[in-house]
């Protein structure tokens, strides 16, 4: 009688909390400039202040380690609409997630912007480009972005994203070794957004083959016409 099949080994999709404790955070030259204004806070260059970096830089990180600091509450750009605004302010510090040059709510911004200068409160938007470049159609709002000071993460170097990719394992317990870091330098773009989705591929393609994750199989992953497409 023939033996059943050995059972498949299933690759479950289990979330990875990502820290954003100021210990976790991974410092370096693309984001001294940044990391200098979040500790050095209060004596910020202005209440208001807005910090611009490609996705993945760490503004979200920045911002996390910020509001613990100044007991700031979290607004998404998409909510200012809906939002009461004197009570985001409540705790005198407010942040303001994922502004964008493509649109959002000029009105309850100006009005927020001006609160928080009548009332001394601190504010930090975050952004991925500058705002003096968006087409804003509110005058004095126009204005009043192309004062604040702007602060600017960079896309991560050879010796951060080497980081990140060790941290981004480490976070699924996932040991590896310097030959596969080195190997995925020379392979992936050059981003913490593509070293976020290669350490998740990995990760899945390990468990489900059951190997561990190592050169060879990262070798065998990457090679097809495009492994990192966005993963299900």
């Amino acid at each position: 009688m023939a033996k059943p099949p050995a059972p498949r080994q299933l690759a479950f999709a289990l979330p990875h909390a990502e820290s954003f404790s100021p210990d976790d955070f991974l410092a370096g030259p693309s984001n001294a400039d940044a990391l200098h204004l979040i500790e050095r806070w209060p004596d910020w260059p202005g209440r208001s202040v807005v910090l611009v970096g490609p996705e993945g830089a760490g503004k979200s990180h920045l911002a996390a380690i910020w509001a613990d600091a100044a007991g700031a509450r979290f607004l998404s750009a998409r909510a200012l609409g809906g939002a009461h605004l004197p009570a985001t302010l409540a705790t005198g510090a407010l942040v303001v997630e994922d502004l964008s040059a493509e649109g959002f709510d000029e009105r309850p911004l100006f009005h927020l912007l001006n609160l928080a200068r009548e009332h001394d409160a601190f504010v930090l938007l975050t952004a991925r480009t500058p705002p003096a470049g968006w087409k804003v159609q509110i005058a004095d709002l126009a204005s009043r972005l192309r004062a604040l000071p702007v602060v600017a993460l960079a896309s991560a170097d050879d010796a951060l994203l080497r980081a990140v990719l060790v941290k981004l394992f480490a976070d699924r317990q996932v040991v590896v070794d310097e030959n596969l870091v080195a190997y995925l330098l020379t392979r992936i773009e050059r981003s913490v957004v593509a070293a976020r989705r290669t350490v998740d591929l990995l990760d899945r393609e390990g468990l489900r083959l059951q190997r561990p994750v190592t050169r060879a199989l990262a070798a065998e992953v990457l090679r097809g016409p495009d492994p990192l497409r966005p993963l299900p």
